[in-house]
């Protein structure tokens, strides 16, 4: 059994991270930002009209009392209403009501920016921080659970800072305001039953919502594996019907629905019970406490007004009591939502840039693989010691069988993973020591499967350089061989690609992504298996296009059909990751090895398709 190598620090950032500190810690600077003094700003005066707001409601129900007396024949209005007159008293009841609903809803509008600026720099960084992710983390993630965690956490983000300013401390001062009224103008044993009954109130409230939060995080795994089922399903649209699979989608989509419905259930049933027990809390201290007004109007101790100023105080505190159940629910849902996009936030990039990296700077676009060596898998290695040179405008063809490590050289050049030994330079920089983004800006891809954006022609090729002209564009079209076609469509450029680029042909995408790689102009071209999915005829325009992309830069192809490298500079043989052989395909087709048997192989593959 190997050794529990958890720290003391492991099981306290746990705990935080269940009990939600973690969260309200990432969450409140944004209520104070050094570098925006207008926040602060808001925040002060969004908490002066809170406070004003709390006064007033505090002092309602003592314009109720006063008008009261006033209206009841033989009792006596407090020394301070005397000359106002019931009308009066009754109108400036309604006018502090009027008030304290008011300034809380300048309140709000005053915050409101406040909020939607935390939300908005939170979805940023969050998904900022997606894109940094290594390539590992987003082919093990589901993208609909994904967008599912996102969405949560993000919309509980205003919910979060809204209660962190205006829930608790609020409460505690309207509460501790009415004790205070209660205490000076009626019997000490009413603060005793309003204190007993907010007390059972909030312990009842906090141990049942902890016992929910349990069954919510069940409800949102339940919805959250749904929602990856249905993506999941219709992201295969195709092969769906292919196989004929509508009905066993169905019910696969079913049963995660069945399972989501009865944890949907569970947690219905169970609000159900945290509200008839609050109810029966709340009432059970409002009759104690009528009860006693009622019997100190009857013994003459107390006046009428006194009795329905009492009720409405209790009144008024079951509201923020209501209040405080309902926002500690939502609070800890929130917690937990935000709980797991602070999960997303601190998952560690795989890949990242040394402090002051400088940017890759390309002169003649050499390649050098120096003894580099990979496994996905520890356990299972993939490049054992792979050693080429790409030399300046040369074009250099990987080609082997599956599982030789070809497409595993491209994303380690591309550094979607960084070498686990040896080293790949261009023109002599390591690339660990240089910066992503500028080896990303010398390397143009044309993958196997180009996958475009659900928008226009035009966007999609212009993606391969920001501000690019119309012109420029066009050229780029016309160079990938697809200006023509496009320029035939009745929309033009201006012609919706679908999604993933469904509207339009194999050879179609792939004459687009090649335009937006010449439109990006780098410096070092990879093809990945570029033409591994199209038919023969296509196969041919595509090759013409991706001929004139090579021109003046150094290219890397990975390919499984030999046929589209035979006029590469050099072919380099890869077999269970190791290079076993290179030369140009007449040398290597001399040297009988094992080149020449793999094109022998297709050769004859190929006469048997044409017959």
């Amino acid at each position: 059994m190997p050794p529990d190598t958890t720290t003391q620090d492991d099981v306290t950032a746990e705990a935080e991270r269940r009990s939600g500190w973690r969260t309200i810690r990432r969450v409140a600077p944004y209520l104070w930002p050094d570098e925006a003094p207008w926040v602060k700003r808001r925040v002060v005066v969004s908490l002066a009209l809170l406070v004003v707001a709390k006064l007033i409601a505090v002092a309602t129900p003592l314009f109720y009392k006063a008008a009261v007396d006033a209206l009841t024949e033989g009792e006596v209005a407090p020394a301070w209403a005397l000359g106002v007159g019931a009308i009066g008293l009754t109108v400036a009841y309604g006018m502090a009501r009027l008030m304290n609903t008011g300034f809380q809803q300048l309140r709000d509008g005053v915050f409101s920016r406040v909020g939607q600026r935390a939300l908005r720099q939170i979805a940023l960084e969050t998904f900022a921080h997606i894109h940094r992710l290594s390539l590992r983390y987003h082919i093990t993630r589901r993208t609909g659970g994904l967008s599912r965690i996102i969405e949560r956490g993000v919309k509980g983000v205003e919910f979060l800072l809204r209660f962190l300013l205006f829930s608790i401390g609020p409460l505690i001062l309207e509460l501790s305001l009415i004790a205070i009224v209660l205490f000076f103008l009626f019997d000490p044993w009413y603060l005793v039953v309003v204190a007993v009954t907010v007390a059972l109130y909030t312990w009842f409230t906090f141990k049942v919502t902890e016992w929910r939060v349990t069954l919510r995080r069940e409800m949102n795994a339940q919805d959250t594996d749904a929602n990856q089922k249905a993506i999941d399903s219709l992201l295969n649209f195709e092969t769906v019907k292919y196989f004929g699979a509508e009905a066993r989608e169905a019910e696969r989509y079913d049963q995660a629905m069945r399972a989501y419905e009865r944890a949907a259930v569970k947690t219905q049933v169970s609000l159900a019970a945290l509200n008839f027990g609050q109810a029966f809390l709340i009432t059970a201290g409002l009759v104690i406490v009528m009860a006693m007004a009622a019997a100190g109007v009857a013994s003459g101790a107390l006046t009428v007004g006194d009795f329905v100023m009492v009720n409405a105080y209790m009144i008024q505190i079951t509201m923020p009591l209501n209040f405080l159940g309902t926002v500690y629910r939502e609070i800890r849902q929130s917690l937990v939502d935000m709980g797991h996009m602070f999960d997303l936030l601190e998952q560690p990039a795989e890949v990242s840039d040394k402090p002051g990296a400088p940017g890759l700077k390309v002169t003649d676009g050499v390649v050098e693989l120096e003894r580099i060596r990979f496994g996905y898998d520890p356990e299972r290695p993939i490049l054992k010691g792979v050693s080429l040179r790409v030399g300046a405008g040369e074009s250099v063809a990987l080609v082997g069988p599956s599982g030789s490590g070809k497409s595993t050289i491209g994303r380690l050049l591309f550094r979607f993973y960084d070498v686990q030994g040896g080293a790949i330079r261009i023109d002599g920089q390591d690339l660990r020591d240089v910066t992503q983004d500028s080896v990303h800006d010398a390397i143009g891809v044309v993958p196997q499967d180009t996958v475009l954006f659900n928008d226009t022609i035009r966007y999609n090729i212009a993606y391969g350089r920001e501000g690019a002209t119309e012109d420029e564009i066009e050229a780029a079209a016309r160079a990938a061989q697809i200006h023509e076609f496009i320029a035939a469509l009745p929309e033009g450029y201006d012609t919706q690609v679908g999604e993933r680029g469904l509207k339009l042909s194999g050879g179609e995408k792939q004459r687009v992504g090649i335009a937006r790689t010449l439109l990006k102009d780098p410096p070092i071209l990879l093809l990945d298996e570029a033409t591994s999915a199209l038919d023969t005829e296509t196969e041919q325009g595509i090759q013409s296009a991706l001929a004139r992309a090579a021109e003046g830069r150094s290219v890397l192809m990975i390919a499984h059909r030999l046929s589209t490298v035979a006029d590469a500079d050099r072919i380099v043989v890869l077999e269970n990751g190791e290079v076993v052989e290179q030369g140009t395909h007449s040398q290597l087709l001399a040297r009988r090895g094992r080149y020449a048997g793999l094109w022998a192989r297709q050769a004859a593959e190929r006469e048997e398709d044409a017959a």
